[in-house]
């Protein structure tokens, strides 16, 4: 395994600050955002889609480092009842996987996406209940008239195109859980995978070991994010798991994003990095920095000095032992 970051958290450094930066703490790779949500300081997507010479140096400002690229990441919602919304996340996505395909760089990470509740709708509807009815009702809607069809679309597209899509499993999108990956996956094809974040999986109570386990046998991992979370019981028996109260209300919160290692302990991180190597993954762990309590560069360097303690590096030859 290899560790990298996923460079939004230096978006206020200039493409060869940040790589310098990111070099000489020793890591291997970077994810670098090409619009939506994360933004993309690191890599102007339309620039670079129509200058090769633009391509050629920022790999080499890449290579040059020692370091590759692990993925680009457009995360948005291209189903959005919406259409002006949602055309522009699809465009994105498309836009991204032809600079992917160009730049060799095999995973795309974005989200699933969301629906309305129907043709009319202006705002997705993400249900949380198999009752009443309506939600049931709702949710075959979503999935047979417009998840299936887009991803399916985009499964086949990313294939010909030699990319993988990592939907990171983000609650608030209809592919949240391993359970609704391997939905759509069945359907959609293996170029679908996940961009599999355990910050987003302990707040929904599912371990990420098992996570890991129940994903990693399909070979449906694509791409790895090292986040934590942290759970404050009180606050979650007051507002739930769904707690919907804005990331900046702390001392409030049922949970909140932290650096690895402040959430739960090394040993779990050390299982978590296990199962990893376990089930055959062997490519990235990108660190995702959102810890509300700590400065970019503080809550970077902890996560990666955490890191490097129970990252699995080297590949087992032979059990030497037996």
């Amino acid at each position: 395994m290899h560790l990298g970051v996923f460079t939004v958290l230096f978006s206020q450094k200039t493409i060869e600050d940040m790589l310098d930066h990111v070099a000489a703490h020793g890591l291997e790779a970077v994810e670098l955002g090409t619009g939506g949500y994360p933004g993309s300081s690191h890599c102007p997507l339309d620039e670079l889609l129509e200058s090769e010479p633009d391509r050629k140096r920022l790999l080499h400002a890449i290579h040059s480092r020692g370091l590759r690229i692990s993925a680009l990441s457009c995360h948005g919602n291209p189903l959005h009842p919406q259409k002006a919304i949602a055309q522009e996340a699809h465009t994105l996505l498309e836009n991204t996987m032809k600079l992917a395909e160009l730049l060799e760089v095999p995973v795309v990470n974005t989200f699933s996406g969301c629906p309305g509740d129907s043709e009319q709708a202006r705002y997705p509807n993400w249900p949380v209940a198999p009752w009443p009815h309506d939600f049931q009702e709702l949710l075959d809607w979503q999935w047979n008239e417009k998840i299936y069809p887009y991803w399916t679309a985009i499964g086949q597209e990313a294939k010909s195109r030699h990319i993988k899509i990592g939907l990171e499993l983000h609650g608030g999108f209809s592919v949240h859980t391993p359970g609704t990956l391997l939905r759509l996956r069945e359907r959609a094809g293996d170029a679908i995978g996940a961009n599999l974040d355990p910050s987003h999986l302990w707040w929904q109570g599912i371990d990420p070991v098992q996570a890991i386990r129940i994903l990693g046998r399909e070979s449906a991992i694509h791409h790895f994010h090292a986040k934590d979370t942290s759970m404050d019981k009180s606050n979650l028996s007051m507002h739930g798991v769904t707690d919907m109260q804005p990331y900046s209300k702390l001392l409030d919160r049922a949970w909140q994003f932290r650096t690895v290692g402040y959430g739960h302990d090394l040993k779990t991180w050390a299982d978590i990095m296990s199962t990893l190597r376990l089930v055959g993954y062997d490519y990235v762990v990108s660190i995702e920095h959102e810890d509300g309590l700590m400065s970019i560069e503080e809550g970077f360097s902890k996560a990666v000095q955490n890191l490097k303690q129970i990252l699995i590096r080297e590949p087992l030859t032979e059990m030497w032992w037996v």
